[in-house]
């Protein structure tokens, strides 16, 4: 397993997690994985990714502090479906 695939891998489950926590109601959670997720999202930006896995570790990185919406949260959903098969399908030779 490669660097980006790792980071990419750990960006996918933080942001599942995101959603999940979101869905529940478990905001400071939510949050709490938000912010790890944005540790994972820094660094993606010095990888060669795909024009559209960079824009979503941007939005990731740049997410204020406001709490997560509904919305936000099935958007991360589907930034973390995105990403995991990216991660299981694009990396792997």
């Amino acid at each position: 397993m490669n660097d980006t695939q790792q980071l990419v891998g750990a960006l996918s489950n933080d942001l599942f997690r995101v959603a999940s926590l979101s869905h529940r109601g478990a905001n400071t959670g939510a949050q709490r994985f938000l912010l790890e997720a944005k540790r994972w999202a820094g660094p993606l930006h010095d990888q060669k990714v795909p024009p559209h896995i960079a824009n979503i570790a941007n939005q990731v990185f740049l997410k204020n502090d406001s709490p997560i919406t509904l919305a936000e949260a099935e958007q991360y959903l589907m930034y973390g479906v995105l990403l995991q098969n990216y991660a299981l399908h694009s990396l792997n030779p």
